[in-house]
């Protein structure tokens, strides 16, 4: 740090900060996963109070419910701290919700399950940005100073005594072969 900084961080700095964490792996998709989970796993075990009387939503299917819940949630925080493997938890979510249909009363009332359909769906269709063309440079920068004269192409080899020389090695220019 230096010197004229105080040592806290503002909100800006942490807002950027989040932003360019959100924007390397599939931040939507695992949002809308674990959405989808928390109404799937709660409504079995809700009671609603109209008035005087309670109604019990609980069905024989609470444990698969809590099931399919957990594991869309659990699906949801892969798809943002281990995004390489986002297609096969994308696919994941779509089966579970489509699987809460029957077993979770009707998967959430219906919006447990489209939103963990919509979030694996999004996960299976995102892909990592390419490398824009500063990073690209910067990288290309960095490397360049790995090789022992500073990146330059070798000179053609001289025909040294006692090797035999083709055709082809002519063509070789020396030791890299070109594409056309």
């Amino acid at each position: 740090m230096s010197a004229e900084t105080t040592g806290s961080r503002g909100f800006n700095y942490w807002r950027l900060r989040f932003r360019g964490w959100r924007g390397r792996r599939p931040f939507w998709a695992g949002l809308f996963t674990m959405a989808g989970g928390v109404p799937i796993m709660y409504f079995p075990y809700a009671n609603m109070h109209l008035g005087n009387v309670t109604l019990a939503m609980s069905t024989t299917a609470g444990a698969g419910s809590l099931i399919i819940g957990v594991l869309l949630v659990t699906l949801g925080l892969t798809m943002w701290f281990h995004h390489v493997v986002r297609v096969f938890a994308g696919v994941a979510a779509i089966l579970l919700a489509l699987i809460s249909i029957p077993i979770a009363n009707v998967g959430g009332f219906v919006m447990g399950f489209l939103l963990a359909l919509f979030g694996g769906a999004l996960a299976v269709a995102w892909v990592p940005a390419k490398p824009r063309r500063r990073d690209l440079r910067a990288e290309a920068d960095a490397s360049s100073g790995d090789e022992p004269d500073g990146g330059t192409v070798p000179a053609p080899r001289e025909e040294e005594p006692g090797t035999a020389v083709a055709e082809t090695t002519v063509d070789a220019n020396g030791g890299r072969n070109s594409a056309g």
